[in-house]
C-alpha cells in the first residue's frame, strides 16, 4: 500500500505545477473508475466552486469521470475547461487563494494546467509542493498536498488526498506537533523533536492571510453513498486545523465511492475523518520553504528541523 488515495483501486491521481516567473499554483487532478457516485461537502463563507450543483447530495451523487483541485482562487476555475476536454465529461472542481504569492496575481491555472494534470494521472502521488499545494499556505506556515489511506476489514479501501491551505493553524504552538498527529498510525509521524518551540514561534511570519480554504478528495471502494464520507472527511479537517470552516475558508470536500465492496456505512465514515485528518499532515509535514517576491513562505520542516528529522514521509 501507497498510504495513498490510489490505494483505493481505479483511483488516479496527477499534478500539474507551475513555479517561477511570478508563478506559485498549480492543479491536482483525481480520477475515478467507471460506475463511481461522486457527491460534495462544502462549508465556509469563501467557496470557489464548479459543478459542485450537479453533486447534489439530495440526489445520491453522480457519476463523473474525475474532479480537479486547482490554485488560483475562482479564476483557476477555468482549468476545468482543459480536464474536461481530456476526459469527455463533466469535471467538478473546487479552488484555493494562492493569488500572487508567486509575486504575479495574475499568474494562475487555465485549461492548459487542468489537462496536464489529467494526462499526469497514476497511482504514485507526490506531495508537498506540488499541483494544488503548490502556492499553499497554513496561516504562518508553508502548506501542501498531503494523502493517506486506511484498509477496513474485507478488503475496504479509504483513502484522500488534500491541499492545506487553511487560516486556521494546524500546529499546537505548546508541543510544536500537528494537532492531528496522534491520529497516524505507529511511526507514520513524529513526536517531539525537542525543537526550540520559542524560536519557532518566533520565526513565524505575522498575521495569517485571508482568504484561504482547504480542498480535498476522500474515496472508497465501499458500496455506500458518497455524501456522508464528505461529511465525515470535513470532520476530519477540523480535528487538523482549528478552527476550521470560517467565514474567509471555503473548504470543499468531494467523495467517491466505486461501490465494489459491502461495507458498515459507519465504519468507513469513521475511516474517512481520519484518514482526511493524516492527509493534511502529510500535505504540512511534505512541505518545502519557498521565497518568492511576495515573502518567505516558511515550512514545517524548516522551523521545527528536529521534529522533521524523523518524519519519513509516507
Amino acid at each position: 500500500m501507497r498510504n495513498a488515495i490510489t490505494d483505493v483501486p481505479g483511483v488516479l491521481v496527477g499534478h500539474a505545477t507551475r513555479v517561477g516567473g511570478g508563478a506559485l499554483t498549480g492543479v491536482t487532478a483525481v480520477l475515478f473508475p467507471p460506475g463511481s457516485l461522486v457527491s460534495v461537502d462544502v462549508r465556509g463563507g469563501g467557496p470557489a466552486t464548479r459543478d459542485t450543483a450537479a453533486l447534489d447530495p439530495r440526489h445520491g451523487g453522480r457519476e463523473v469521470p474525475g474532479v480537479l483541485l486547482t490554485g488560483g482562487s475562482a479564476y483557476g476555475l477555468s482549468a476545468a475547461d482543459g480536464a474536461e476536454r481530456v476526459l469527455g465529461g463533466v469535471v467538478p472542481a473546487a479552488a484555493l487563494f494562492d493569488l500572487g504569492r508567486g509575486g504575479d496575481f495574475g499568474a494562475r491555472p487555465g485549461a492548459a494546467e487542468g489537462a496536464e494534470a489529467v494526462r499526469n494521472a497514476g497511482r504514485e502521488v507526490a506531495q508537498g509542493n506540488v499541483g494544488a499545494g503548490t502556492g499553499a499556505l497554513n496561516a504562518a506556515l508553508k502548506g501542501g498536498v498531503g494523502t493517506a489511506s486506511a484498509v477496513l476489514p474485507g478488503g475496504v479501501v479509504v483513502g484522500a488526498v488534500a491541499a492545506l491551505n487553511a487560516v486556521g493553524p494546524s500546529v499546537d504552538v505548546a508541543t510544536g506537533l500537528p494537532f492531528a498527529a496522534g491520529l497516524g498510525a505507529p511511526g507514520e509521524f513524529p513526536g517531539p523533536g525537542g525543537d526550540d518551540l520559542e524560536a519557532a514561534r518566533a520565526a513565524r511570519p505575522p498575521g495569517a492571510p485571508p482568504f484561504n480554504t482547504v480542498i480535498g478528495v476522500v474515496a472508497t471502494n465501499a458500496r455506500i453513498a458518497p455524501y456522508p464520507l464528505a461529511e465525515a472527511a470535513q470532520e476530519g479537517l477540523a480535528l487538523a486545523v482549528r478552527p476550521a470552516h470560517g467565514l474567509t475558508d471555503g473548504d470543499a470536500v468531494f467523495a467517491a465511492a466505486t461501490g465494489s465492496h459491502d461495507a458498515d456505512p459507519l465504519a468507513v465514515a469513521a475511516a474517512a475523518r481520519l484518514v482526511f485528518a493524516r492527509a493534511l499532515v502529510h500535505g504540512l509535514l511534505n512541505a518545502e520553504s519557498v521565497t518568492t517576491p511576495w515573502g518567505h513562505l516558511a515550512a514545517y520542516r524548516e522551523l521545527y528541523p528536529r521534529t522533521a528529522t524523523d518524519y519519513r514521509g509516507t
